[in-house]
């Protein structure tokens, strides 16, 4: 379905694909499968949950490492930690279901590949409207 093509894209957003294979695909997946859960929890029309998992992070606490990934400039790192108090926990662990591993892998790989694919999704220094999808696409241009 759809959360394939999402994993595809954002394994390929991450620097997946051509070489290097397995790491940034699931990478891709994991990121694929926690935007996919925010949308179905959401109820966004606009089918972006990007914004909604920026605003949540910086609920959290995390404002300044959300901030950081959006602007310019360098990435601050999140832990897997960090990343398991600011997701809800069934989001979490519909994330770590649908890619196979435990919600604490998750949230490690989450916190791994989140801050660079935030960054590549934010060319601007702001999250831009439209569906994850098309943004994506644009990058990959």
């Amino acid at each position: 379905m759809a959360g394939n093509d999402l994993g595809s894209l954002l394994g390929g957003l991450l620097g997946g694909g051509q070489q290097g294979g397995g790491s940034s695909g699931g990478g891709g997946n994991i990121l694929a499968a926690l935007l996919g859960a925010l949308m179905s929890k959401g109820g966004a029309g606009g089918g972006n949950p990007l914004s909604g998992l920026l605003e949540g992070l910086t609920k959290a606490g995390l404002a300044d490492q959300a901030q950081s990934w959006v602007g310019g400039g360098e990435n601050k790192a999140v832990s897997g930690a960090q990343m398991q108090e600011a997701l809800p926990d069934d989001t979490l662990r519909q994330v770590a279901e649908e890619a196979g591993v435990s919600p604490e892998q998750a949230a490690n790989e989450i916190a791994q590949v989140l801050p660079q694919a935030v960054d590549k999704l934010t060319p601007q220094g702001q999250v831009p409207s439209g569906s994850l999808e098309d943004l994506i696409k644009q990058q990959q241009l």
